[in-house]
């Protein structure tokens, strides 16, 4: 009797451990050892990494006041004379984060547009003038920098690797209350069609956003950036860049804020490839009962990389560099993230044939 109890007592607790192992290493690293021995999970490890490298953002700008519409009047003129007109100062809040320890800052572009004067306040307490390295109205972003030492940039995530349903925290100055921190999940990828800004690929939280978290920091459950909070879903359904959030806000994949970054960093501008062709999603079928989703080409620019290349108008475009084109929005963004010079092979079929062509990315001048 005690060696089938043996059998199976000994199989039990060795599967407990193991249990328990799997909870402490996977489950639970988001809380602290005080967290975990207390029964609770915080969030306050990620919170305390990235915290240093968000900033707060206060603009000014001179506002040139109209004139009195009493001075219309002859009477009133004729009273005195007529008087120069006033000047104000317009200010403005927003967020920021440190991406590189040269003081550079990523940030909206409907942050500092237009100011005359930006400073920037660290979580540390330190501030300063802010100079503008370039800003990119096409995604709504801007880089400033500040002449500061011992920063700390931010961990960077993958925003490609984010999935719905994943846990995310926004930090950023609503309101001017300085950094405050909201949760929320994933609520949605790939948002577009809010006619906006050029590029649309806008992650979806429901983590709640103020007026002056713009330019802030989406964050996942370790620490690092996975996005720039930029847009809010306001009550009125219309999308708008200030007010006060319902559960519906918007952000700006890293990947793609590092991209712009670097251009405007590197060249004052972004660089961006071209391929030179207009598309539309079209469903084929590549095998009997198999149907996919493909592009339909609509229209091939003259002299473009595109029809350097052979393609036509009418072509079906199955994949691009060996991925698969379903998207179009997205394959065009994708291709402006290319470096102009870059080679990619397009799979197409025409007339039941299939076709294998090689592109040389060129540069699109006019992203708008």
């Amino acid at each position: 009797m005690s060696k089938k109890l043996t059998f199976i007592i000994w199989p039990a607790i060795t599967g407990l451990l193991a249990a328990l192992l799997i909870l402490d290493l996977w489950i639970l690293p988001l809380s602290s050892p005080a967290d975990a021995a207390r029964g609770r999970v915080s969030y306050a490890i990620a919170v305390h990494e990235a915290t240093p490298s968000v900033v707060s953002i206060y603009t000014a700008k001179l506002v040139q006041e109209g004139p009195n519409p009493l001075l219309k009047d002859l009477t009133f003129r004729r009273s005195g004379e007529p008087r120069p007109q006033r000047q104000r100062i317009e200010r403005s809040l927003g967020s920021g984060v440190i991406m590189t320890k040269q003081g550079h800052i990523l940030t909206n572009n409907h942050v500092i547009s237009e100011a005359d004067a930006i400073q920037v306040m660290l979580n540390d307490g330190r501030s300063a003038n802010a100079v503008v390295i370039g800003s990119d109205s096409a995604t709504d972003l801007a880089v400033l920098q500040v002449a500061l030492t011992d920063l700390q940039p931010i961990t960077l995530g993958d925003s490609d690797a984010a999935r719905v349903g994943d846990v995310v925290l926004a930090i950023g100055n609503p309101l001017g209350f300085g950094h405050s921190v909201t949760q929320g999940i994933v609520s949605a990828l790939g948002r577009f069609g809010l006619q906006l800004d050029t590029y649309e690929d806008y992650i979806q939280t429901d983590a709640i956003i103020h007026l002056g978290n713009s330019g802030g920091a989406l964050i996942d459950t370790s620490g690092r950036l996975l996005g720039i909070n930029t847009l809010i879903y306001g009550t009125n359904s219309q999308t708008q860049r200030a007010n006060t959030g319902i559960g519906i806000s918007l952000a700006i994949p890293v990947n793609l804020a590092v991209f712009v970054m670097q251009g405007l960093i590197t060249y004052g501008e972004v660089i961006r490839g071209w391929l030179g062709v207009s598309v539309k999603p079209i469903g084929t079928t590549s095998s009997p009962g198999n149907k996919t989703l493909a592009l339909a080409v609509a229209s091939v620019a003259w002299g473009s990389p595109a029809q350097k290349a052979g393609v036509q108008v009418g072509d079906i475009i199955t994949h691009i560099d060996g991925d698969e084109a379903k998207d179009g929005r997205l394959t065009m963004h994708r291709i402006a993230m290319l470096k102009p010079g870059d080679k990619i092979a397009i799979s197409l079929q025409r007339n039941q044939q299939s076709l294998e062509l090689n592109a040389v990315v060129g540069i699109l001048k006019d992203p708008q």
